[in-house]
């Protein structure tokens, strides 16, 4: 099987296009290329370039647990740049549909950078989805242990909690995050941030993904986080979101329509042998 490797910010993504796989992808050989040790590693597959009758291009992305995502701001960074590595467009701007929207996509003059508009970001309790009444999930709670934890919930095609923090550690998103990724407030699960407002143009975040865990970096979940800022009115517009891969640009509208730029880089091509795939199975 063949596979391209990228990263963006140390998020790691295998690029397979569908001729690759022979019918439904199978959770057990998702996880099996995602595993670190008896596969490829990776935080995800992206499968495309597939046929979409509103967009230039679909994706499909799957986790490295075997759950397929609605979206990923780094993978659709990855994806476009594949696809003009491969010279599957001739365009720098093309759109590409995920089951989580329609994006649009653009590609820096050396193709290294690309900016993706990820689409509206929304609070409405209803569409990320979370239990409850009918609302915009903001400044709420949540308590583990006697310890009380203020968050926002937003969606992005896919959903988020973001909690603020003071002080956003590796050791705080993995201690809370896979509990809160499993809370029964959250019924399709959901991306977890600890985010600590620096200034008016930037914010840090730690990152738990679900269905992969702790991540370095994540374009949907700062993507997220920054709208949560601004819609507090902790920063402005344009923000600058650190992670511990790097740095990503968000501009949002007075709308919410958000806008995300930042790199990717190749890490290789290769070739899945049989064997993998026959001693694992």
């Amino acid at each position: 099987m063949k596979y391209t490797k990228y990263h963006a910010l140390g998020n790691d993504y295998i690029v397979i296009l569908p001729a690759e796989i022979q019918g439904e992808p199978d959770p057990d050989v998702i996880r099996l290329i995602c595993h670190r040790n008896y596969g490829i590693g990776s935080d995800g597959i992206l499968l495309g370039p597939l046929d979409s009758s509103n967009c230039d291009f679909g994706l499909r992305i799957f986790n490295p647990d075997g759950t397929e995502a609605e979206k990923s701001g780094n993978g659709l960074r990855i994806f476009a740049r594949f696809l003009w590595d491969e010279g599957l467009v001739v365009d720098r701007a093309f759109t590409v549909e995920t089951p989580g929207g329609m994006v649009s996509c653009e590609l820096s003059a050396d193709a290294k950078g690309v900016k993706v508009e990820m689409g509206e970001v929304r609070f409405d309790s209803t569409i990320i989805p979370v239990e409850g009444a009918p609302r915009e999930v903001l400044n709420e709670k949540l308590e583990f242990d006697g310890e009380v934890l203020r968050y926002c919930a937003a969606t992005v095609g896919n959903p988020h909690c973001v909690v603020l923090s003071d002080n956003p550690t590796p050791d705080q998103a993995r201690r809370y995050g896979p509990l809160i990724e499993v809370e029964p407030r959250f019924p399709n699960r959901t991306n977890v941030q600890f985010m600590k407002v620096m200034d008016r143009n930037n914010i840090q975040i730690e990152i738990w993904e679900r269905g992969a865990g702790y991540t370095l970096a994540s374009g949907s979940s700062s993507t997220a986080a920054a709208a949560v800022a601004y819609k507090l009115g902790l920063c402005e517009s344009d923000i600058k979101t650190h992670m511990p891969g790097g740095s990503l640009r968000i501009q949002l509208t007075k709308g919410f329509i958000a806008t995300m730029t930042g790199p990717v880089t190749k890490i290789c091509d290769g070739v899945m042998a049989d064997e993998m795939f026959k001693e694992a199975f």
